[in-house]
């Protein structure tokens, strides 16, 4: 993984990190409020020895109470004197539990001792330094004498008492918080990457691309309101998701320039990757450029297209297959120009049947003479072979695959459900493109030139405009 994978992988996954380090933190802040505090309460000890009047003897005595400071910061923190600090004070604490409060460190090369002591009450914490230090004197001072009535080889002062400390030392809210973010977002990244090797989803445009051998010939963005309207006015529409349509357009025309596919099946490898709305934005887009189209809806288990469209759904294709109705009794015309809807009809108890035989071939056959190009919107390659059965009598497929959604493996086997019956796969189209985000759709092009004369563009105009506009990056609804 290069800088600008992770960069990318970063953009993508950002919700997970963020919403990883946002636990991290309120952990953290948790852990503060539900720790109780403690105070600090801190003394500082002067050691000396007994010493001749000579520099020498000053000099020796002076390293003999260096000396002295490392063992007695041993002592102040030892089970003894803190037994004897809680006889005086009469504290209910153990020996053990008081030692743990308290810490005593030295300087190097000073005679200096700091003491400091930890408590829930900020009283009883400068009560105990306070009784510490001065149980500690009187230790030292047994300690060191030789003998009754002798004077001690070694002496310590209290040289700074302990006073009412005002704020807690714990917890640490700040620093908490700070190992908190920097822990979850450690831990954020760390999951980012982990989820991004585990997905098995398409995301990318070399990945369809190995996975199904052939092209992408369109990338359609997420565009929300296509859930509920998936029908484009390609006549007033000039937004990103309307110049991917015009662009997939463009690039089916030139997938052969001698012979393009004209019989063309919509299809995916498994429902809700939006092959119904792409068929029907394709017809839409074809029919602007001046071509005559026919918009099959050849899914007969799930139908949609007479839904969409606003038309008749009980009479159609599957009424042709069965000798109900001759086909140009059932073909219906659209509010759209030049575009021509065949839908499912009644739904038949055996749609494998009906449209893997000779009449289904027939109808696609009479299709292509009377019209331009006849798109067909059929079902999921995984779910049934009814796709498989019509792109084996069309001059292709073109498999749709929903960007994050698709898994990997089910894109390999339904092109692999394609090559079975011999049909051939056109290209791959990307749909639900993110319009933010790592993957996103990006689509630079200026749509400046629209309105900027007063005289409205004519259609000729449009279409040659939208079909040399740059190809886009997103994907379909």
């Amino acid at each position: 993984m290069n800088l600008q994978d992770f960069t990318k992988l970063l953009r993508t996954r950002w919700i997970t990190i963020v919403v990883t380090m946002l636990v991290s933190v309120l952990a953290a802040v948790a852990y503060s409020l539900l720790t109780t505090p403690l105070y600090q309460a801190s003394t500082r000890l002067y050691v000396s020895t007994s010493a001749g009047s000579s520099a020498a003897d000053l000099y020796q005595g002076n390293r003999l109470s260096q000396e002295r400071v490392l063992s007695y910061t041993q002592l102040i923190t030892g089970e003894t004197l803190a037994q004897r600090t809680i006889d005086k004070l009469g504290v209910n604490m153990t020996a053990p539990a008081l030692q743990e409060r308290v810490k005593a460190s030295a300087k190097l090369d000073t005679v200096l001792i700091d003491v400091s002591v930890l408590d829930e009450s900020p009283v009883r914490a400068r009560d105990i330094a306070n009784a510490l230090s001065d149980e500690f004197v009187v230790m030292v001072r047994e300690l060191e004498t030789p003998k009754p009535g002798a004077a001690p080889d070694a002496r310590v002062i209290v040289e700074q008492r302990a006073s009412v400390p005002t704020k807690p030392v714990i917890p640490k809210t700040a620093r908490n918080l700070a190992i908190g973010l920097g822990l979850g977002l450690l831990t954020g990244i760390g999951l980012a990457v982990l989820r991004d090797m585990l997905d098995n989803t398409v995301k990318s445009r070399e990945t369809l691309e190995e996975i199904t051998g052939v092209g992408i010939v369109g990338a359609i963005p997420l565009d929300k309101v296509r859930r509920n309207q998936p029908v484009i006015p390609f006549d007033t529409e000039t937004s990103a998701i309307a110049e991917a349509f015009r662009k997939l357009r463009t690039n089916l025309q030139f997938l052969s320039v001698d012979n393009p596919p004209r019989v063309i099946i919509v299809t995916s490898s498994v429902p809700n990757e939006g092959k119904s709305t792409t068929a029907i934005n394709l017809a839409l887009a074809l029919a602007e450029a001046e071509h005559n189209v026919v918009l099959v809806d050849g899914d007969m288990r799930r139908p949609s297209l007479d839904r969409y469209l606003h038309l008749v759904g009980q009479v159609g294709f599957s009424t042709v297959l069965s000798g109900g109705a001759s086909l140009s009794e059932v073909l219906q015309q659209t509010q759209y120009p030049r575009l021509t809807v065949l839908t499912s009809g009644a739904i038949p108890p055996n749609p494998s049947e009906l449209l893997g035989s000779m009449a289904a071939k027939t109808v696609l056959t009479e299709l292509r003479q009377k019209f331009d190009y006849v798109i067909v919107d059929s079902a999921p390659l995984l779910a049934v072979t009814d796709g498989a059965l019509l792109a084996a009598n069309a001059d292709g497929a073109l498999i749709m695959t929903r960007f994050g959604q698709t898994k990997r493996d089910q894109v390999v086997h339904a092109a692999r459900n394609l090559a079975d019956v011999g049909a051939s796969l056109l290209g791959a189209v990307l749909t639900m493109m993110p319009t933010r985000g790592g993957g996103s759709y990006s689509y630079s092009y200026s749509y400046s030139y629209y309105g900027e004369s007063a005289k409205p563009e004519s259609k000729e105009a449009k279409s040659a405009a939208s079909d040399t506009s740059p190809e886009s990056s997103d994907t379909a609804p």
